[in-house]
C-alpha cells in the first residue's frame, strides 16, 4: 500500500521511524528528569536537572516505539489513521514524539521548537505546575493527555474507558489504532465484548494495541501475576480476538503488525460480505511484549511507573551518573533527527491530513432535520419518557445518515423507551425470533453501565441516548466527567467539540418512586453533575413531556455537550404548553 513500490523506500521509513525512537526516549527521559536539554550530547550537571521529578516515565518510554510505528505506518500507507491512548499518563510519549514530528496546536508549535530553546521549555514545562494569575494552566502542555496534545481524543486519567469505546468509534472506511494499558485490563470489565459490537457494516478498522510491560504503580499487573501473555493470549482466543504478538521494542513491529490487523480484519469482512464467514469476527489483537521502562534505567522495577533513578540527580551522583549514561545510549544528532522528521512528512505529498486532524479528532456533527413535537394540550396527561421516545424515533428517522447508539443497561421497555427499541433493535450475534433483536442493531444492552454510556461516548461520528435507572446512572459518571472535562478545555483554547451532544436519561427516580423503593433511587447523579460547567454538563429536570421533549430538541441542536436528563416515567398532566416547554 501507499506510494513506496520497492523494499529499499519502505526501509527507510523503518530506519526513520527507529531513529526518531531513540530521539524521543531520550526527551522523555529529559522530561521527567531534566529542566534543559543539551544537543550536543553533553552530560548534564547537577544544577541541569529539576528539584522534584515527576513523571509517569516507564510507560511513556514503552509507548514511544509504539506511536512512532503508527506514524511510520501512515507514512507506508498514504493515509492517516486515527489514534487513541487509553493510559493518558504516557502524555510524555505522544508530545515528544509531536514535537519532534511538528505535528503540533498552534499554542505548542509557537513555544516548543525543534532547537535547544525550544525543547529545553518543554522539559521545564512538564510538571511544573505552572498557573496563570487567573488561575488557568500556564503552559500549554499537561500531565496527562489534553485538548493541547495534538491529536488527543480522551484525558486517559481514569483507565479503562478507552477499552470500552474503540469499538464504537470508526465510521465505515476509516481506521483506528487504539493504545490501552494491561493495567487497564483489570479496571472495567467490558472490554472482552468488542467482537460482539463490531460489525464492518457500521465500523471502520480497529487495531487493538495492548502495551504488555507487565506493572502497574506497585506491583505486577493481573495479567502477569495470571500467567503472562500466555494466559492473556488465551484469555483473548476465549472472548473473539485473534491475538498477534509483536515486540514491543521495536517500532518496526508496530508498523507490521497494525498493517496485518488490518488485511486479516479486512479479509474478514469480505468473508462475511459473501456469505463465507458469520460474525462474530475474530478482531486481531496487538499484544506488544516489552518490559516497563525499556532503554533507561531501572526497567522492569516497580519504580519504572515513575521516577526509576534511585534518587533525584540533582542531589546524587550516583543517579546523575545513570541518567547521563542513559541518555547517552538514546542520543542521536540534531542533525539526523531532522532528516528523519523528513522522510516521516509525507503527507502533502499522500495529501493525507497530518496525525493532529485524524479524522476522529475532528468530528462535525449536526442533524439535518430537528422535527417540531407533538405537542400536548396542557392538563392531559402522558408520560414524559413516551413523550421522549416518540421523539427520539422521529429524529433517528429524520436522520437516516446518522449512525445510531442507543446505551442501555436492560431496561428499555421498563423505561417506556418500546418505539426506540421496536426500530432500532437490541445489537446481538444470535437474533431471537419474535424479540426486538437483531445482528446490526443499534442498542448496545449490556449489564454493564460503564460499557453502554461508552458505546454512546465512542459514537462521535453519530447521534446518541443513554437510557438508565437514576441509581444506575451514578455507574457512568466516571467517564462522562473524563469527557466534560476534556470538551470544556477544548472550548476554552478556541476549538470546540463538534460533536453532536449527548442526552443521558435517568428514570425511576427519587421524587417519583418509580420502581423499587431507594434502591432504583439516587438523586447524586444530576447533583454530581451540577459541579460541572454547566456551558458543557447541563442538568435539566423536566415536570411534563411538553418540556422533556424540548430538552431532547435542543440537546440535539447543540454541540460538545452532555445533557443529564432526570425524567418521570409516570403518567402526568402537561403544565406547559408547547411555546413554554421550549423556553
Amino acid at each position: 500500500a501507499g506510494r513506496y513500490d520497492s523494499l529499499d523506500d519502505a526501509l527507510i521509513i523503518f530506519e526513520a521511524a527507529d531513529t526518531l525512537t531513540n530521539a524521543a526516549m531520550w526527551l522523555v527521559a529529559h522530561m521527567t528528569y531534566a529542566s534543559r536539554v543539551d544537543l550536543s550530547g553533553q552530560p548534564l550537571a547537577a544544577d541541569d536537572f529539576k528539584e522534584n521529578p515527576q513523571g509517569h516515565t516507564g510507560g511513556s518510554l514503552n509507548m514511544v516505539p509504539a506511536y512512532l510505528g503508527y506514524t511510520a505506518a501512515n507514512a507506508l500507507a498514504g493515509l492517516t489513521r486515527s489514534w487513541l491512548m487509553g493510559q493518558g499518563h504516557c502524555v510524555a510519549a505522544i508530545e515528544s514524539v509531536n514535537i519532534l514530528l511538528g505535528n503540533l496546536h498552534p499554542e505548542q508549535q509557537a513555544r516548543y521548537t525543534l532547537d535547544e530553546a525550544g525543547l529545553s521549555r518543554l522539559v521545564s514545562d512538564f510538571y511544573s505546575y505552572a498557573v496563570t494569575p487567573d488561575g488557568t494552566p500556564g503552559v500549554p502542555l499537561g500531565s496527562h493527555v489534553n485538548p493541547h496534545t495534538a491529536g488527543g481524543l480522551i484525558e486517559g486519567g481514569y483507565l479503562g474507558f478507552a477499552e470500552l469505546q474503540y469499538t464504537h468509534m470508526p465510521l465505515p472506511g476509516e481506521r483506528l489504532v487504539a493504545f490501552l494499558s494491561d493495567g487497564a485490563f483489570e479496571e472495567q470489565r467490558g472490554s472482552d465484548w468488542a467482537s460482539r459490537w463490531w460489525r464492518a457494516e457500521d465500523c471502520g478498522l480497529v487495531t487493538p494495541v495492548m502495551i504488555a510491560n507487565g506493572r502497574r504503580i506497585d506491583q505486577r499487573s493481573t495479567i502477569f501475576l495470571q500467567g503472562g501473555t500466555d494466559w492473556f493470549r488465551q484469555h483473548l482466543e476465549l472472548n473473539g480476538f485473534y491475538p498477534i504478538l509483536i515486540d514491543g521494542r521495536d517500532p518496526a513491529a508496530f508498523i507490521w503488525g497494525i498493517f496485518e490487523a488490518e488485511s486479516r480484519l479486512q479479509a474478514c469482512s469480505e468473508q462475511v460480505s459473501a456469505g463465507h464467514m458469520r460474525y462474530p469476527v475474530k478482531l486481531p489483537y496487538l499484544i506488544a511484549e516489552t518490559v516497563k521502562g525499556y532503554g533507561f534505567y531501572g526497567a522492569g522495577s516497580n519504580a519504572a511507573h515513575g521516577t526509576p533513578l534511585p534518587a533525584i540527580p540533582r542531589f546524587d551522583e550516583v543517579s546523575r551518573r545513570h541518567f547521563n549514561e542513559s541518555i547517552a545510549r538514546l542520543f542521536v544528532p540534531e542533525i539526523e533527527i531532522h532528516g528523519a522528521r523528513d522522510v516521516l512528512a509525507t503527507h502533502r505529498a499522500d495529501d493525507r491530513p497530518a496525525e493532529k486532524d485524524h479524522p476522529l479528532s475532528c468530528r462535525d456533527v449536526k442533524l439535518q432535520t430537528v422535527p417540531e413535537p407533538v405537542w400536548l394540550q396542557t392538563a392531559v396527561s402522558e408520560s414524559p419518557m413516551v413523550a421522549i421516545d416518540r421523539q427520539f424515533v422521529a429524529l433517528v428517522k429524520a436522520n437516516p445518515a446518522l449512525r445510531i447508539r442507543l446505551g442501555n443497561p436492560d431496561e428499555l421497555r421498563s423505561n417506556q423507551m418500546n418505539q426506540s427499541l421496536d426500530l432500532l433493535k437490541h445489537r446481538t450475534l444470535t437474533p431471537e425470533p419474535g424479540l426486538a433483536e437483531s445482528l446490526h442493531g443499534s442498542v448496545i444492552t449490556a449489564l454493564n453501565e460503564e460499557a453502554v454510556v461508552s458505546a454512546a461516548l465512542g459514537n462521535k461520528g453519530g447521534m446518541n441516548l443513554v437510557v438508565s435507572y437514576e441509581a444506575f446512572a451514578m455507574k457512568m459518571i466516571g467517564a462522562l466527567r473524563q469527557e466534560i472535562i476534556f470538551a470544556r478545555h477544548q472550548k476554552s483554547l478556541g476549538r470546540p467539540a463538534r460533536w453532536l451532544s449527548v442526552p443521558v436519561i435517568a428514570t425511576s427516580h427519587l421524587w417519583e418512586n418509580g420502581k423499587n423503593e431507594q434502591s432504583h433511587q439516587d438523586p447524586a447523579f444530576g447533583e454530581v453533575l451540577m459541579g460541572e460547567m454547566s456551558d458543557t454538563a447541563r442538568v435539566v429536570y423536566p415536570p411534563d413531556c411538553n418540556s422533556a421533549v424540548a430538552c431532547l430538541n435542543e440537546c440535539f441542536r447543540t454541540q460538545g455537550q452532555f445533557w443529564a436528563m432526570t425524567v418521570p416515567k409516570a403518567k402526568l398532566p402537561a403544565v406547559f404548553d408547547g411555546r413554554q416547554a421550549v423556553q
